[in-house]
């Protein structure tokens, strides 16, 4: 198992990004998608083209950010290749080799190369492509790969996915207990290949979304982020509370800032210790997906295993930093 630290609260870190005002200024994404108002994956989709600039291959799997473009048009500054939901890495190697080949005759300079990066729902990343993500991993493929988590298959109804928490109502999940499965943990697979790097992120912390991103850039290989990405639509709440839904899964502790590098897991945010902690019940109260675990009856159970299992995680996470 990789060892777990923690970065020392307050420590130097060679960055261009210490605050907020060092982020892109300039809007590379252009306004107008037909995305759904709120989108938290759209937040991180948007940074990560500022910061990569125009000289980037998006390489699309099927899925909710499919409606950023309509033929002929899209929103992105640079290029958008669709692949069906199970596709993506194996286009994104099409891609990443034809730049080689292009490169190796001369026909283009180091300056002109292109970023590829892969843009998948947790649909795509966590099941129907999952064995050629891992076979992209295998191989080396020098690519990023970017993974908006919405917790379901949000783009056809929010079916649940293999990353839908426990509790959850979906469009395939109803009763009073909620989904029954537990979420899939795409970091720890991702992380058991050894790749160069894996970070999750949240739209709700773009400063520490960038120095990750600053730090990927810096290396080769299979370069690979989870993204939270809150969705009004499938986890009913209002638009406007997209941030701050992203901000209680930081507080509560029900989503990990972390990264993998050198075989070791680095935890870049910890929230605060059990007792000062908020409850994991102000981040789920939040949301119309979890309502039936309130009312008309209480499901304690339900409830008391969620707030366990982030204590558990956070309890071993601090042991082994």
């Amino acid at each position: 198992m990789a060892e777990t630290t923690q970065t020392p609260p307050g420590s130097p870190k060679d960055t261009a990004f210490r605050r907020m005002k060092d982020l892109p200024d300039a809007h590379l994404m252009g306004p107008g998608t037909p995305m759904c108002a709120g989108c938290g994956g759209l937040e991180t989709v948007r940074l990560f083209q500022e910061i990569l600039g125009t000289r980037t291959v998006f390489v699309n799997a099927a899925g909710c950010m499919t409606l950023l473009s309509s033929y002929p048009h899209t929103p992105f500054s640079g290029s958008w290749f669709y692949t069906a939901m199970a596709s993506a890495p194996a286009g994104a190697q099409g891609v990443r080799d034809a730049l080689d080949l292009r490169l190796a005759r001369g026909e283009m300079v180091m300056e002109e190369d292109q970023h590829v990066v892969v843009l998948t729902g947790d649909g795509s990343a966590g099941g129907i492509g999952l064995s050629s993500t891992s076979g992209a991993i295998e191989r080396g493929l020098d690519f990023i790969y970017l993974c908006y988590d919405n917790e379901g298959y949000g783009n056809t109804g929010h079916q649940s996915s293999a990353s839908t928490p426990l509790g959850a109502s979906t469009a395939t999940a109803h009763g009073p207990a909620g989904w029954g499965g537990q979420k899939k943990d795409l970091f720890a697979l991702w992380a058991a290949h050894n790749p160069p790097f894996v970070a999750t992120l949240s739209p709700a912390e773009p400063v520490d979304m960038a120095r990750k991103l600053e730090t990927a850039l810096t290396l080769s290989g299979p370069r690979l982020f989870i993204t939270q990405a809150p969705c009004p639509t499938g986890w009913h709440f209002e638009p406007r509370e997209t941030v701050h839904i992203a901000q209680l899964a930081v507080k509560t502790g029900l989503w990990p800032l972390k990264t993998f590098q050198d075989g070791r897991i680095e935890h870049t945010k910890f929230p605060q210790p059990k007792g000062k902690r908020p409850p994991v019940e102000e981040y789920l109260r939040a949301q119309g997906r979890f309502a039936h675990l309130f009312a008309p009856k209480r499901q304690e159970d339900v409830l008391e295993k969620i707030q366990q299992d982030v204590d558990a995680y956070w309890e071993r996470a601090a042991s082994a930093a």
